[in-house]
């Protein structure tokens, strides 16, 4: 015989003495106990096939504020169809609306309904709405469901078929608002019987009362011994988002390295966007298709960037003193002052060198969130976060950036093999893309890196070699928890969200 507890017990009980099947709320009357004392031992008398529930889903109905207003008053169709049907059958839609009381943004709703109830018609004199009723209109199932709605709440399930669809018509209309319910019935097996002839002799108890003191009844129950393999109700403690909290590790890994945070606005000048990075401004990555530009403020002024505006110009136009011989155009500072939604994280480095603070040797990091007007699908998304850094020190070279993509790849996003694909960036030379494998994901793109040009870091008044990468930190995260679709990163399903476990 299965032991039970108290509660358990007088559940049992309970359902003995009601007959039949109980609700929630029949059960918290006969045994006085909390609601959530009942559910867990219900739960705990389903596991073991003592009871067994019915779950029935339905839907609450009840009339909106605009809903209770025409429930008192009428339909707007009705009240102007009334109206038309005592004033001779014909009146303009203008001095009907007015007589009814309604404004005008009520004409097409009104005109709508009564073409499609075929109460009348609505026909065009000049530019005046005729409506035409001949005589009143017998009520309609809409009506009939509106005047239902007016006393209360009422179960959908439980109106005529008819009353029903009209009831959904209504909710279309804002009119109804509809609420989902579970309604659960628990029932007693055969099993439960015996239990429960057994518990009213055997009763065990968690704890004595004064009452079964004073009664004698303490004698005849037993202390109920403590099962820490209860089951109890879910609990869903407070904790960070898991892609949030995958963003903190990466910055404390990243500190613990040695790396400085680098912040900046959202809201960049292609000057230090783009212009700084050397991308020629007739570049196809500065078109309107990838880049979100700002309406209005348009523009900033650059006049507290002082010589480094020229330093840039001169640097696009003929190389300046870097040896290059530029991209030959005309610099555009109207053009370099345009505001846009910064595109990489790229544009935090700048920030970074420009500063005051700068160290050399020194490495900066920066989770920068992006934007780019790309399609949506699986890998992309409109708004992404990039995890951007620089290290900059005379002795460094190629093979010291492999060395830090590849750690990327493998302690951060748990890669099994990585691989890099030469590639090209106006800003970089040489260029490197970092792609990584997993069992279970496949080969996924990181992001690019490479060493800055002298085109980029000597306008800044940086004359040291300097490593930089922009990885898209969304796609780490996806590919250290098996994740395939990067739209699951930002979703609201709770679900989801509470299987996450905590690292």
């Amino acid at each position: 015989m299965v032991k039970l507890s108290q509660n358990e017990s007088r559940v049992l009980t309970a359902l003995v003495d009601a007959g039949g099947p109980s609700t929630m709320d029949e059960l918290v009357k006969r045994t006085r106990l909390a609601d959530s004392a009942i559910a867990r031992a219900i739960l705990s008398l389903s596991q073991n096939k003592l009871v067994k529930e019915k779950a029935e889903r339905k839907t609450e109905l009840k009339l909106t504020e605009e809903g209770r207003i025409f429930a008192k008053g009428g339909l707007p169709e009705r009240r102007i169809a009334s109206i038309v049907a005592n004033s001779g059958g014909r009146l303009r839609l203008k001095d009907a609306l007015r007589q009814a009381g309604l404004d005008e943004k009520y004409a097409s709703i009104v005109t709508g309904w009564i073409s499609r109830k075929h109460w009348g018609l609505i026909e065009k004199t000049g530019s005046d709405l005729q409506v035409v009723v001949e005589g009143e209109p017998a009520t309609d199932e809409d009506e009939q469901a509106l005047a239902r709605l007016k006393e209360g709440t009422v179960v959908q399930e439980e109106l005529p078929s008819n009353l029903a669809e009209a009831a959904q018509r209504l909710a279309k209309r804002n009119l109804v608002e509809a609420r989902a319910r579970n309604d659960r019935e628990i029932e007693i097996t055969d099993m439960g019987r015996e239990a429960a002839v057994h518990a009213r002799t055997a009763m065990e108890v968690s704890s004595l009362t004064g009452d079964m003191i004073a009664s004698g009844q303490w004698e005849k129950v037993k202390l109920r011994s403590y099962n820490v393999s209860s089951p109890v109700p879910p609990i869903f403690p407070g904790k960070y988002h898991p892609y949030l909290r995958f963003l903190r590790m990466v910055k404390r890994k990243l500190v613990a390295l040695g790396f400085r945070e680098t912040v900046g606005p959202l809201v960049e000048t292609a000057f230090i966007n783009c212009d700084c990075l050397y991308m020629p401004q007739n570049h196809p990555a500065r078109e309107i298709h990838d880049l979100y530009y700002l309406k209005d403020p348009s523009r900033a002024s650059l006049e507290g960037y002082g010589d480094l505006v020229e330093r840039v110009a001169e640097t696009h136009e003929n190389g300046w003193k870097t040896g290059s011989t530029g991209w030959r155009y005309k610099f555009s500072v109207d053009e370099a002052s345009k505001l846009i939604l910064r595109s990489h994280g790229t544009a935090l480095s700048v920030r970074s060198m420009i500063s005051k603070d700068l160290q050399i040797p020194g490495k900066y990091f920066a989770i920068a969130r992006c934007f780019r007007p790309d399609m949506l699908d699986r890998t992309h998304l409109t708004e992404f976060n990039q995890a951007e850094g620089i290290v900059l020190d005379p002795s460094l070279n190629l093979r010291n950036l492999l060395g830090i993509l590849e750690m990327f790849a493998k302690e951060v996003a748990g890669a099994d093999r990585v691989r890099f694909k030469p590639d090209y960036f106006p800003f970089t030379e040489p260029s490197v893309e970092l792609q990584a494998y997993r069992e279970g994901v496949g080969w996924m793109e990181f992001g690019g890196s490479g060493i800055f040009r002298p085109e980029v870091t000597m306008p800044l008044g940086v004359n040291v070699p300097v490593l930089a990468w922009g990885l898209g930190i969304d796609r780490l995260y996806m590919m250290s928890r098996k994740i395939q679709d990067i739209r699951q990163l930002f979703t609201s399903d709770l679900e989801w969200i509470r299987d996450q476990t905590v690292s």
